[in-house]
This record gives C-alpha cells, structure tokens and sequence, in this order.
C-alpha cells in the first residue's frame, strides 16, 4: 500500500499574545510583542530574571469547568483548551467518526511543574500526609493526551513525546506517519508548556540560559541580533489536526496545507548545548525535504527555532547553509517568531506549526522583530522587523531541544 497523504484541518493556539487564533495571527504579522514583566509569581524581583510571556486571556470556562480545572496542572489546562479550539476550527464531530481511528499525541517537554513544585512545598511545610492525590497524575506529561481522549471518546493512538523543546515537533511528525501508515485517520497532535514558576525560572536562569534584559521586557527576545543574551521563557500550548486527506475530502473540511515531510536526528554531543558544527540538525532538515519528496530549492520560507540564545542562532544559521546548500541560504526567508512569543518549550513546536500553516496559507512571511543589530555569523534574510508578503509554496518548522534532539517538518501549499 502507498503512503497515505496528510492534510492540516485545524489549528489551536494558546499564547502570550493572544488565545483566540484569528488575534493571534494578527499580532504575528503585526509584529506583537507577548513578552512583558512576569505577574504570577510571587517576589518575582528576588530572582534575576524577571520577564516572560505569560498567558494572560484565556478564558477557561469556555474550555473547562471550573472545579476540574482547579484539579489540573496549567499545562493540561492550556493544551486542553488549544485541543478544543484544533477540534471546533477543524469542524470534527465525534459522533460523524469512528473513534477508534482518532488518536491523540499532546505532548510537553516539562509536564506538571507547577503542581509538582507547589505540592513539594507543601510536604516540606507540612508534612507528607498533606500531598494531594492528584499530584501524579496532574504532574505526568501523558495525561493532557489522556485528557482530550476522555473529552470525547478517541480510542485511536494515544501517547506522548517528551524531547524538550523538540516535543511538539516531533509528536506532529509522528502523528502524520501515523496516518501515512494507516493507524489512524485523524490525530491531534502539539505540544503545551506551563514552566513560569519558581522552578521553571530559577532552573533556567541558574544555566545562564535566559535574558537578563529586565528592563526592556519587549525587546529581549531578538534571534540572530547580536546582541541577543539568552532566550525569553513562555507557556501557552499548540494543537493542530491532522487527517487522512480523502478523509479530509469527504466530509467537506477546510485545508490548511498539506503536511508533506518530517526529519529528525539526535546530535550526541552536549545535554544543552547545540552541536558547533551543526550537521544533525542540518541532516533532520534535509531528511524532511527528501521525505516531502522535494529538492532544496522548492524550500521557501523557515520557521526557525531561533531561541536568541548565542549558540543556537549560531548554529542553527550554519546548520540552513548545509541543509540548502550557500546559495539557496541566502535566497530563502527565515523568521523567528519566538522573538514575539517567546520560547514556549515543549509548546513552540506546535504553535509554531501553526504559525506556518498560516503563512503558507496567506503566503506571508512573519517577521523577526528586535532585529536591530546584524550579527557577521547570523547573515541570512530574517525577514527584519516586519511581515513580509511572498508566494510560499514549501516551507519548513525547525526545533532544537536540549539533550540534542532535532526535528524538523515540511509543509506543502495544499491544491
């Protein structure tokens, strides 16, 4: 039997910037900042970094109600909430589906921090008899996709990746094999991320890893500048749907893009450090072109995983050169829109999917924004400062995640 063709129906998103889609996008090409001085943690001045991308609008009673939301980790909440929000844009209706050929990968990187974290405080200050009983399962990365299973009767495959910042990535790319295989004709898939906490923002200050740029919340995210210090944290979640093309066709869906390709590789170099001479993560993008079955030059635009951090940008930079080959490097636009969201961590795979999904649907390229000052060792086209409007046929997403994991996926206009 031939590889089955994959198409993107739904798209669901929740961000620092907005965690209604359409507002979403807005702020995407207008070049909107979600950065801003971190509100939700308490004595946020004693630590030394004090900024982040928080999630500041959703309104969960649409999503949950409200007692059951109090029992869960704010990972589970926010992906939860860009689940339903995938379901209902892609028009789904559980009983018009043979649940049983649903399946759901909705993944994180860090899990339930926040729930772990105060439940420890808890036993230390009063006693291990206090723990609540929902402190394993709210904290374990799996129970988001047992989650939106429940919600509505998938009974297809149904598990987690967790590759940290690679983790929505790669369960996007194994949900479209999936599918391609024959196991599932529809699969919800991304990633989601709730790590501003004291844990999440002591931990990656402590590795030198974030921005200290306090002062100037909006502007410290600023990929491939060189004056970029480290990487803003952000939380939020991004679920796409994935389906069987014919199936897609049957029933009258609205396309996105086809979802056409998918690499990924593992550096075995460093547990943080990208690879210095960046040929596994050059390979993964390469692995997903020739998996597309298209050649270099069809690539028009990347979403780069751009962190602001100065070995990623570095690296990942290289790492285009090699997959493309000098000359198509530099013809091809790239943007970061982490340098608006900031770095979502196990969910930026999936926001940032989406975010792709949408240039190629509207072929706009979004911006980098912060991009003042050019960096001799990061010279490609980053599309500066503002949204740009191109034909976008191809188009590639690339995440990076500590302990070397790579992924990257190809998207094809759908026609």
């Amino acid at each position: 039997m031939g590889r089955r063709e994959v198409v993107v129906t739904g798209l669901g998103v929740v961000s620092p910037i907005a965690s209604e889609l359409g507002k979403f996008w807005e702020g995407i090409k207008n070049g909107q900042s979600g950065i801003d001085r971190v509100q939700g943690v308490e004595n946020i001045d004693q630590y030394p970094v004090t900024i982040g991308g928080e999630i500041r609008d959703l309104d969960v009673a649409r999503f949950l109600d409200y007692k059951e939301a109090r029992k869960m980790d704010p990972f589970s909440v926010y992906g939860i909430a860009a689940s339903v929000m995938a379901i209902d844009d892609a028009g789904l209706k559980p009983d018009e589906l043979d649940l049983q050929r649903v399946g759901v990968i909705a993944s994180s990187g860090i899990g339930g921090m926040q729930i772990m974290q105060n439940e420890c405080l808890k036993a230390y200050e009063k006693g291990p008899g206090r723990i609540s009983p929902q402190l394993i399962p709210q904290m374990i990365t799996n129970i988001l996709s047992g989650y939106v299973a429940i919600r509505y009767g998938f009974k297809g495959p149904n598990f987690c990746i967790t590759s940290a910042c690679a983790s929505g990535s790669h369960s996007i790319g194994e949900a479209m094999r999936i599918i391609q295989y024959g196991d599932a004709d529809v699969m919800i898939a991304g990633g989601s991320e709730a790590s501003i906490a004291l844990l999440g923002i002591a931990g990656f200050a402590a590795l030198r890893a974030t921005s200290r740029r306090n002062d100037d919340p909006k502007g410290a995210s600023r990929p491939f500048d060189k004056e970029r210090d480290g990487f803003v944290m952000s939380e939020g979640a991004g679920i796409l749907v994935l389906e069987e093309k014919q199936h897609a066709l049957k029933r009258g869906a609205r396309i996105y893009c086809d979802a056409v390709g998918y690499g990924r590789t593992c550096d075995a170099y460093h547990i943080t450090a990208p690879a210095e001479e960046a040929d596994e993560s050059s390979r993964g993008m390469k692995l997903a072109i020739a998996d597309a079955g298209l050649k270099p030059e069809d690539i028009d635009y990347i979403n780069a995983h751009g962190t602001s951090t100065p070995y990623n940008d570095k690296g990942e930079t290289l790492a285009i050169k090699k997959a493309l080959g000098e000359e198509l490097a530099y013809k091809v636009a790239i943007s970061s829109t982490k340098s608006m969201t900031g770095h979502m961590l196990g969910a930026a795979g999936g926001v940032e999917a989406a975010i792709l999904a949408l240039a190629i649907r509207d072929n706009i390229a979004p911006p980098t924004i912060n991009y003042t000052t050019p960096d001799p060792e990061c010279d490609l086209d980053y599309v500066p400062n503002k949204a740009r409007e191109m034909e976008i046929e191809v188009g590639l997403s690339n995440s990076l995640g500590f302990g070397g994991h790579n992924a990257t996926l190809c998207f094809r206009k759908h026609r």
